[in-house]
């Protein structure tokens, strides 16, 4: 009798999903809330076929040569830059994201992210909640999206997510992107001219090479004086020293995150926390944990979707969301 392949889940994940490899694979998943390191996920990976990988992991071209039997990772990820897709493509390894589930849900967070920081929601809950409250003092004056001009930079399909949104706002929605692009209500601009314009930048770009530290000190020197800077979509994005630096000088008017530089894998100089400036009491932040997907019924169907995509792959097919194309026939030189 052929034994079924092991397929890994790097983290807990819905029964449903586990439900898919019954009678399919083997599995050997991670049941506790925090997830397993870098070294705790190559181990239970050394005999597996598949991987299903998240946020947390790691796939780089070290890790790839210590699970010669790997053939699918199956990410339940949008953004991949936590995994070596041409290492991957050298070994015969097939590498799957969830492309679209997560656009809608990170958008709707962004908006959220927005109307903290601008209407300074976070600080008067604190101050009810260490204070009680007598009534109405004139206090907590703060920025409106409506009649504000909101800049996004990257309009990807997050981006165009954040500005259908922004649509019923009654504010200005300028954007730019690397690429030409038309949308009805929405203005392209250059990102120099965009920064020095916005009320509110919104951050809707994928982690490259290129937009590593995109909004750095020089760029946060050219927003307006009191700008308030929105990151839903990656933490490396943003240098955040330069960002404590701007808050303290009164350059940024605020800071909301999701993300953060400490939790970008791909970087090995990435700092071991977030800057101790930005989450002090009293600094003018809103930082939420990563939890721009975290929306049940999201995070459900992105599982079930890896969980496709590694039965596809493992059965020979193409499997949906498929980003790179490996060779059909590994390199024997890369398989010791």
């Amino acid at each position: 009798m052929t034994e079924l392949p092991l397929i890994v889940l790097t983290n807990r994940v819905f029964p449903e999903t586990r439900a898919m490899f019954e009678g399919v694979a083997r599995i050997v998943a991670n049941d506790e809330p925090e997830p397993w390191s870098y070294d705790q996920v190559i181990e239970r990976c050394r005999e597996a076929a598949g991987l299903m990988a998240f946020m947390t992991d790691c796939v780089d071209r070290a890790f790839l040569a210590q699970c010669p039997n790997l053939k699918v990772i199956g990410a339940a990820l949008k953004g991949y830059d936590n995994i070596d897709v041409d290492a991957a493509r050298e070994r015969g390894v097939q590498v799957t994201i969830v492309p679209d589930l997560l656009t809608e849900p990170t958008a709707e967070l962004a908006i959220g992210l927005m109307i903290a920081l601008g209407r300074h929601i976070p600080a008067g809950d604190a101050g009810i909640r260490a204070a009680g409250f007598a009534g109405w003092r004139p206090q907590l004056y703060g920025t409106g999206i409506s009649n504000s001009t909101v800049g996004i930079v990257g309009f990807g399909r997050v981006g165009q997510a954040i500005a259908r949104r922004l649509s019923g706002f009654g504010c200005r929605i300028i954007a730019y992107d690397a690429e030409p692009f038309e949308s009805p209500g929405v203005e392209a601009m250059a990102l120099e001219n965009l920064l020095k314009v916005a009320d509110f930048v919104v951050l809707g770009l994928p982690l490259t090479e290129s937009t590593t530290g995109l909004i750095n000190a020089e760029a946060i020197g050219r927003m307006r004086r009191g700008t308030l800077l929105v990151n839903p979509a990656r933490g490396s994005l943003v240098d955040e020293a330069a960002v404590a630096d701007a808050l303290e000088r009164g350059q940024l008017g605020g800071y909301a995150a999701d993300v953060f530089e400490c939790e970008d894998w791909a970087r090995p100089d990435r700092p071991a926390a977030i800057d101790a400036r930005l989450t002090r009491p009293g600094a003018r932040t809103v930082l939420t944990p990563h939890i721009g997907s975290a929306v049940t019924s999201v995070r459900r169907e992105i599982e079930l979707a890896a969980a496709t995509s590694i039965i596809e792959a493992l059965a020979g097919k193409v499997p949906g969301g498929l980003i790179n194309r490996p060779a059909r026939t590994r390199n024997p030189a890369l398989t010791a």
